[in-house]
């Protein structure tokens, strides 16, 4: 007997139970304006719900239809009638909210699944994820924190974003950014310019952050007076940093001492965050990553907090989840080779 899909099978001395009824939640909305910005540009927005819940979304009129299993058609009613309220308050969304609301309202931890957020001048940055939101309560309570875990999970661009959020707020003097001018393929030596053209390439990342939740001009005046400053990881040699926001990204290609030696420049009035992806390492063969050394030697000791992501917390766009799964599932099947 063929059974088409959905369609109960039976047979001599065999049933099956019938499937579970879909529930069926009507969301309305009141201002057709909002509702506009909410639905994303050709229903975007709906897509992805349906994507991210595997539930059907269909706007009709002013109310939103949702079909499928009863706790993600609750789920997605939640993401959206917040997210309306949000867009009613003069917000602006977007996927990157939505996805950070479902992934927060599936998660069944209830005190690390709130959401945290923090507010510079250009913007208020939501956590997208569960370890988003733990990550940030720890830049916000902790003295030295680490964020470890693949690219695409915002561990630096949170970590800018609460190092402005401390200067504007005169919480801190000044922002110090630095990284280790490690060779990915490439020799610095062979870059044109000078000290500071031949380093710029690195610290890149770290200059965009600042961009995107300071005001251009506010950035560029306060590098040039030197109330934020971005420096390679050797100028940090023999400082005290007092009264600062001190971030050290790609923290993976520090050697063992070079490690000890940032982390003992922490100063009075100082806040400290390292951040690196240990699956990432350009040292040369048989050198010991100082970043994975230090997390496993202050395990334990107050004031430290280390925050660890994974490929389910990269918020970049799906397909760079994807990309470090196959990179995670190659790592584990060559190590139990």
């Amino acid at each position: 007997m063929v059974a088409f899909r959905g369609q109960p099978v039976t047979g001599p001395g065999r049933t099956m139970k019938p499937q579970a009824a879909n529930a069926r939640i009507v969301v309305p909305f009141e201002d057709n304006r909002h509702l506009t910005l909410l639905l994303g540009e050709f229903d975007s927005h709906l897509a992805l719900i349906e994507d991210r819940l595997g539930i059907e979304a269909h706007a009709h009129g002013n109310v939103i239809i949702l079909t499928g299993s009863e706790s993600q058609c609750t789920i997605a009613r939640q993401v959206l009638e917040d997210l309306y309220g949000r867009i009613a308050a003069g917000e602006n969304v977007g996927p990157g909210e939505f996805d950070g609301l479902i992934r927060h309202a599936r998660h069944e931890a209830p005190a690390d699944g709130a959401q945290a957020q923090i507010a510079t001048r250009r913007r208020v940055i939501k956590s997208r994820s569960p370890t988003q939101s733990v990550y940030m309560r720890a830049l916000q309570e902790i003295d030295l924190v680490f964020g470890l875990g693949p690219a695409g999970t915002g561990k630096t661009y949170l970590a800018v974003a609460m190092a402005a959020h401390c200067l504007e707020k005169g919480l801190v003097e000044r922002i110090i950014l630095s990284r280790p001018a490690v060779e990915a393929g490439e020799r610095l030596g062979f870059l044109p310019g000078d000290m500071k053209e031949k380093v710029d390439p690195y610290l890149r990342p770290l200059y965009d952050a600042l961009y995107d939740v300071l005001p251009p001009e506010k950035v560029e005046r306060d590098i040039e007076v030197g109330v934020i400053e971005i420096a390679p990881l050797a100028f940090m040699r023999g400082r005290t940093l007092a009264n600062a926001f001190v971030i050290l990204d790609e923290a993976q290609n520090t050697t063992s001492m070079q490690m000890k030696m940032f982390l003992t420049r922490l100063g009075e009035n100082a806040k400290m965050v390292i951040t690196g992806d240990p699956s990432q390492i350009d040292l040369p063969p048989g050198m010991t990553s100082g970043l994975e050394e230090a997390v496993g030697l202050l395990s334990g000791v107050n004031g430290i907090e280390a925050v660890r992501f994974t490929g389910s917390d990269v918020v970049r766009r799906d397909l760079v989840a994807r990309i470090v799964a196959a990179y995670d599932k190659a790592d584990e099947t060559n190590g139990q080779r």
